[in-house]
């Protein structure tokens, strides 16, 4: 019988269809700073050898100044509803949603990762935040910060957490406490 040590975790990620679970980011607009374009694939590319991952960036919404916030919300909202499946465990990244620490955060995807089979989609969402009917479809929020970052450097921000959270998980010497 193999016997694993008692500081290794083995992650099985599959749900009821067979197939692995996946953790999803989906975010409203274009990443145009190439240094940001730059830190943010350093991490996703990373966060692949942990999980299944996809990002998805949701095009901007064009001629926006002729619009109000509700009706650009609606339109960022309808195209992140057409990206959510009906099992997956939607996270909403606002500034209202639940604090918490790196250690946190890798302990509640671990909670996840092992209890429940369906992906996981984190959203951010664009400069006025969702539409009420993406709020409506979420599970949870999580907030980064109580201060107030571009969404741009939130995505790189937040990816790096991700990839944080997986090194804690597993062990490694990345995160220091």
């Amino acid at each position: 019988m193999l016997q694993i040590p008692s500081h290794i975790t083995i992650f099985v990620y599959a749900s009821d269809e067979g197939k692995r679970m996946k953790i999803k980011l989906i975010s409203v607009g274009k990443t145009d700073r190439e240094w940001l374009k730059d830190g943010l694939q350093l991490y996703l590319s990373r966060l692949k050898h942990y999980v299944p991952f996809e990002y998805t960036e949701i095009p901007d919404i064009r001629n926006t100044s002729s619009m109000s916030r509700d009706t650009v919300k609606a339109r960022e909202g309808e195209q992140i509803l057409r990206l959510i499946a009906p099992g997956d465990h939607v996270i909403l990244l606002d500034e209202h949603g639940k604090e918490m620490t790196s250690v946190g955060l890798a302990k509640r995807l671990e909670d996840r990762l092992v209890s429940f089979s369906s992906d996981i989609v984190f959203i951010i969402g664009g400069p006025y935040g969702f539409h009420e009917a993406v709020y409506g479809r979420s599970n949870e929020m999580l907030s980064l910060s109580k201060m107030t970052f571009s969404h741009q450097m939130v995505r790189v921000i937040f990816a790096e957490q991700l990839y944080r959270a997986f090194t804690i998980m597993k062990g490694e010497p990345y995160h220091h406490e």
